[in-house]
């Protein structure tokens, strides 16, 4: 097939993309497709000019920002590929919606009666909306920025001045409203999920936070994330988790749940922690999670026998599927 990469560049210059983008094009290129790359800053009408002259059968889609914006960028341009009549992978512009507002997400959990915790969110424009008596401690993010931006130590609160003050600087920092849900002490799990009608829980992947700083709660904030000097990138690796049987069923009937739930298209991510007493509550729901080879999704494909090449195209099968 004739498959163009679709990606966001960090500014404009047409390879400041992430090396992802190369990875799945050499993945595409192994699989006999012939593969080419899109990035795309902040012009509409150079995304849709190149994919016009590619005439791809598919587009493999990266793309989460647009403008360098971090928000907004994805279910966007899901929507604008709707319009001109491209067949994409992953999300469509309602999935990636409710992947970013994470409050709405909560909701269809609430519906679907998958467990969650409690939260409230509190606008930038208007009164906080509550799901029921929030109980200290509290985890403070935004609403609807993902890559852990504007979190870290501080984001858990023990007392109403410290939740406000970091309500506030969300809303003044981040120009996001804040999320603010009941804090879950337990380990920190990843299910990655593959397929559409019949989707396959791939094995469970584990934060370990052993080398954590002392005393600094075992959360993945920005320094954890992304800053490769700190204690806290340093003190946190991903490694595939150790359960018994039962609890791994579990985990990954709640994952595909979930998944289910938001509705994911072809492949995501549902963030899990699992308390001392064998309690399971789902986080956050990544349809389209990040596919870069050293990532948690692509590190439990392996786990599962499925090497990179066969990963993307597993993806690319499943979108031609659900179009077919």
């Amino acid at each position: 097939m004739k498959i163009t990469v679709l990606t966001g560049l960090e500014k404009p210059d047409p390879k400041s993309y992430d090396v992802v983008a190369d990875q799945v094009a050499a993945a595409l290129t192994k699989k006999g497709h012939k593969a080419s790359i899109l990035g795309v800053y902040d012009d509409v009408s150079k995304l849709i000019s190149g994919i016009s002259r590619r005439k791809p059968d598919l587009i493999f889609n990266l793309l989460e920002s647009f403008g360098g914006k971090s928000t907004a960028g994805d279910f966007a341009i899901a929507g604008v590929l709707d319009l001109i009549g491209v067949r994409y992978t992953g999300g469509g512009p309602g999935e990636l919606y409710l992947r970013q507002d994470k409050g709405l997400a909560k909701k269809v959990l609430a519906f679907e009666q998958i467990p969650y915790p409690h939260f409230a969110v509190f606008s930038q424009t208007s009164d906080f909306e509550t799901a029921g008596n929030l109980r200290m401690p509290l985890f403070v993010k935004p609403l609807t920025a993902d890559a852990s931006i504007g979190i870290d130590g501080d984001s858990l609160v023990r007392d109403t001045t410290s939740l406000m003050k970091r309500v506030i600087a969300i809303h003044e920092k981040i120009k996001d409203s804040a999320l603010v849900e009941e804090y879950i002490e337990g380990r920190e799990l990843y299910v990655g999920v593959l397929g559409n009608r019949e989707p396959l829980a791939l094995p469970p992947v584990e934060v370990d936070f052993t080398g954590f700083p002392e005393g600094e709660p075992r959360i993945l904030g920005t320094k954890a994330k992304w800053k490769k000097n700190s204690a806290e990138y340093k003190g946190t690796k991903s490694v595939m988790a150790d359960l018994p049987d039962e609890l791994r069923a579990r985990l990954q009937k709640t994952a595909i749940e979930a998944y289910r739930a938001v509705r994911v298209r072809d492949y995501g991510r549902v963030d899990l922690r699992l308390t001392e007493t064998g309690d399971i509550y789902v986080i956050e729901v990544n349809a389209s999670c990040y596919l870069e080879k050293e990532s948690e999704f692509a590190m439990a494909a392996q786990a599962a026998e499925i090497e990179f090449p066969d990963l993307v195209e597993r993806i690319v099968e499943l979108a031609v599927e659900r179009y077919a």
